[in-house]
Formats: C-alpha cells, structure tokens, sequence
C-alpha cells in the first residue's frame, strides 16, 4: 500500500516538474517575442498595452491548457509554488505532496527555461523573459502589485472552485485574468505572482533585482486571498485546476468511506 501511494506521488511529481518546464519554456518564448530587442511584433503591434494584453491572455491560455491536459490530470496543474501552498492550506495536500511540488515546480521552471538561451541576444534584451522591479517604482511600491495580483489570482480560483456550476470555466477564466492584469501592472513588477515563473528566468540571465519580492509578495498575497475567501474554502473538494470525471468519483467514493 506505502509503495503504491509512493508511486502515484511520483507520477503527480513528474507531472507537475513538466507542466511547469512547458509554462517557462513557451510563456517565456512568448514574452521573447512580443518584447525582445529585435522582434518584429513591435512593428506590427507597436502599442505596448495592446502587446501585454495579447501576451497575459496567450500565457494565461498555456496554463490553461495544461491544466486541462493529462498532465493536470495527474497532478492538478498548480504550476506555482504559491497555488500549492494554497491548497495546503485548504487542507487538500499533505505537507509532504506541499514540499515536493514546490521543489519539482523550481526545479521544472530552470530546466523549462534553459532552452531559451536559442533566442540569444532578442532574449537577453529582455533577461529571458525574467520579472524585475520597474524602473522608477520604490520596493514597496513593486511588493504590492505582486501582492495585489497573486490576491487576485487567489480569489479568482477560490471563487470558480467554490461553485460548482462555474467550476469546469476555472481554466478558461486564467487568460482573461492576465489579460487583464498584465497590461495594470507588468511595468511595476512584470506580474509574476509565481515565484517559479521569477526563478527560472532568473538562473538563466543572472538577473536577480529585488528577487525576495517575488516569494515575499505571491506569498502575502496568497495569504491574503486564503484568508478573504474562507467562506469558500470548505466548498473547493480537491487540489486540482479542472476536475475531470475520474476524479468527481473518486472524490465521492472518498466520501463515502470516510
């Protein structure tokens, strides 16, 4: 029995270390493009907002598909050290699943962004697509918007888990977040709101500005979302993004021999 349980908890581990490495490697591509030194997405969307709009829906649309993908089939698609640590608090991880996703989540986004050196200079014009404070916005300034946006981030997937009739629109509802969020604030912060998303890029550029912001600030914010949506908490049945049918029975089973 031990062994099984260890065995399913590799097969969510390895799940979400490639999940991850996918959101770095084609988000990142993504911010590369839209915003590198070089790329011609600048002359034919020369309106920077616009450009950050497009690129927080298509990024938000990656973790999206992943989450519906047998990749968030097996390990809930968290993709984000914070988003797991929310689910702990939940009380829908134990705390070791909580402590091995964090560490396959970092070590999936440094290896999910090793590739992106094959941009070269268009990269490194943007730091491989790394978060660092605006210029001309002080420290506290650049921790409240992470702050704000992981809480939104936060309250947002508490809300559509909550309820059932909105739960299936869960994943569909991420790129119209950072569609929105994007454009607001990536000039103070880049709006990370997953410090798995900040270290990757980070390793690879050697950029390392203000980098407790981004796990000082997700995790405030996080905080903050769990502690609004208490009401909620009780209604979200387990630690995935999208619930597919195998686990609304295996959940209900649960139930019953509980």
């Amino acid at each position: 029995m031990n062994m099984k349980n260890f065995t399913l908890h590799w097969r969510e581990y390895s799940a979400e270390f490639l999940g991850t490495a996918l959101l770095l490697l084609f988000g990142l591509s993504l911010v590369i493009i839209m915003f590198g030194e070089g790329s011609p997405a600048a002359q034919v969307i020369p309106n920077i907002k616009i450009r950050q709009m497009i690129t927080g829906f298509l990024f938000g649309s990656i973790g999206a598909l992943i989450a519906i993908s047998p990749i968030g089939k097996v390990s809930g698609a968290h993709v984000n050290p914070v988003v797991t640590l929310a689910f702990r608090l939940m009380g829908r991880l134990n705390v070791r699943t909580t402590l091995g996703y964090i560490i396959v989540q970092l070590a999936g986004a440094v290896v999910g962004s090793w590739p992106l050196l094959i941009w070269g200079s268009m990269g490194k014009s943007v730091a491989f697509g790394a978060t660092l404070p605006g210029q001309g916005y002080d420290t506290l300034t650049v921790l409240i918007g992470e702050i704000v946006t992981t809480f939104a981030l936060i309250v947002a997937l508490c809300v559509f888990l909550g309820f059932r009739r909105i739960r299936p629109y869960t994943p569909l509802m991420i790129p119209f977040l950072y569609a929105v969020m994007v454009p607001l604030e990536a000039s103070i912060s880049g709006t990370s709101t997953n410090p798995a998303r900040t270290f990757g890029p980070a390793i690879v550029s050697g950029q390392w500005g203000g980098w407790w912001i981004y796990w000082i600030g997700p995790v405030v914010g996080m905080l903050a979302g769990i502690l609004g949506c208490s009401f909620l908490v009780k209604r979200i049945e387990i630690a995935k993004l999208y619930h597919f049918e195998s686990d609304k029975r295996r959940f209900f089973k649960t139930q019953v021999e509980k």
